[in-house]
């Protein structure tokens, strides 16, 4: 295993749509991506945010608070998601420094391909769907500024210059 760079925005990787995962092996990448994720102390990591424009990510919500469960999702699909958003502060690895306020639905359901090769359903809510919904944005070329109105995202781009550079 090995720590991958995280790129950060305006990296123009960040703002690409990625391709999907074919049959090419991924247990390198997917163990380097946790051990990046685990080191960098997030909850999720994309594979555009380590260079890799392919679609996938790893997570894991519950390490900071007790055991961890880390978990892949390949080529994933929303299929559903609950119709009242909830607005939380999200942090992202790409983007240190900086919380910005996103609406995100409070519950998705998600279709997904895991590391095994085995096809996955299942709804999630909370946080897990808040972390799912960031990661999935960032396998379609968004990253946490496109949800902002303009002045927003002006001082929240500012506000990483200043503490990024």
């Amino acid at each position: 295993m090995s720590k991958l760079t995280i790129l950060t925005w305006p990296d123009a990787r960040l703002s690409q749509r990625c391709a999907p995962v074919g049959a090419e092996p991924l247990d390198d990448l997917i163990a380097d991506m946790f051990e990046t994720m685990y080191a960098a102390e997030g909850r999720g990591l994309a594979a555009p945010q380590v260079g890799v424009m392919k679609g996938l990510f790893v997570m894991d919500c519950t390490w900071k608070e007790g055991p961890k469960s880390p978990m892949v999702m390949i080529n994933p699909t929303i299929m559903a998601a609950e119709r009242s958003p909830a607005e939380m502060q999200e942090g992202c690895l790409s983007i240190p420094g900086v919380l910005v306020s996103v609406a995100r639905p409070k519950a998705v359901t998600v279709q997904w391909t895991a590391a095994e090769g085995d096809i996955h359903m299942a709804d999630f809510d909370g946080f897990e769907a808040r972390c799912i919904q960031h990661e999935f944005d960032h396998l379609n070329g968004t990253v946490t500024f496109d949800h902002l109105s303009g002045a927003e995202r002006a001082n929240a781009e500012a506000e990483f210059l200043e503490i990024n550079t």
